[in-house]
């Protein structure tokens, strides 16, 4: 069974607990109403689907219900790191560090 770490409630749950909310550290625009069709698609639905380290929102749906984001990894599915919603991103250089 695959645990994840909420850094709310410190401690590690089981998967089924949780509910992944997409990609994390998404930069909207403060103009939406007026872009184009083409990019406001790109910007509100496509998404980057790497094979390596993605950073993701994720939710405690079935515990605290907070949001949170996670440093895992699209292959081996393992969680690098979590951290609170509204803290920096990891430096690439953190993140080359978590995957040793």
């Amino acid at each position: 069974m695959l645990l994840i770490n909420c850094p709310y409630c410190e401690d590690d749950r089981p998967e089924l607990e949780f509910a992944n909310a997409g990609e994390a550290h998404i930069h909207r625009p403060k103009d939406m109403a007026d872009m184009s069709d083409e990019a406001f698609e790109a910007m509100f639905f496509i998404r980057d689907n790497p094979k390596g380290v993605i950073l993701e929102r994720w939710r405690h749906a079935h515990g605290c219900g907070r949001f949170f984001n996670a440093v895992r990894h699209t292959v081996s599915d393992k969680f690098l790191k979590t951290y609170m919603a509204g803290e920096p991103r990891p430096s690439d250089d953190e993140i080359t560090e978590l995957m040793k």
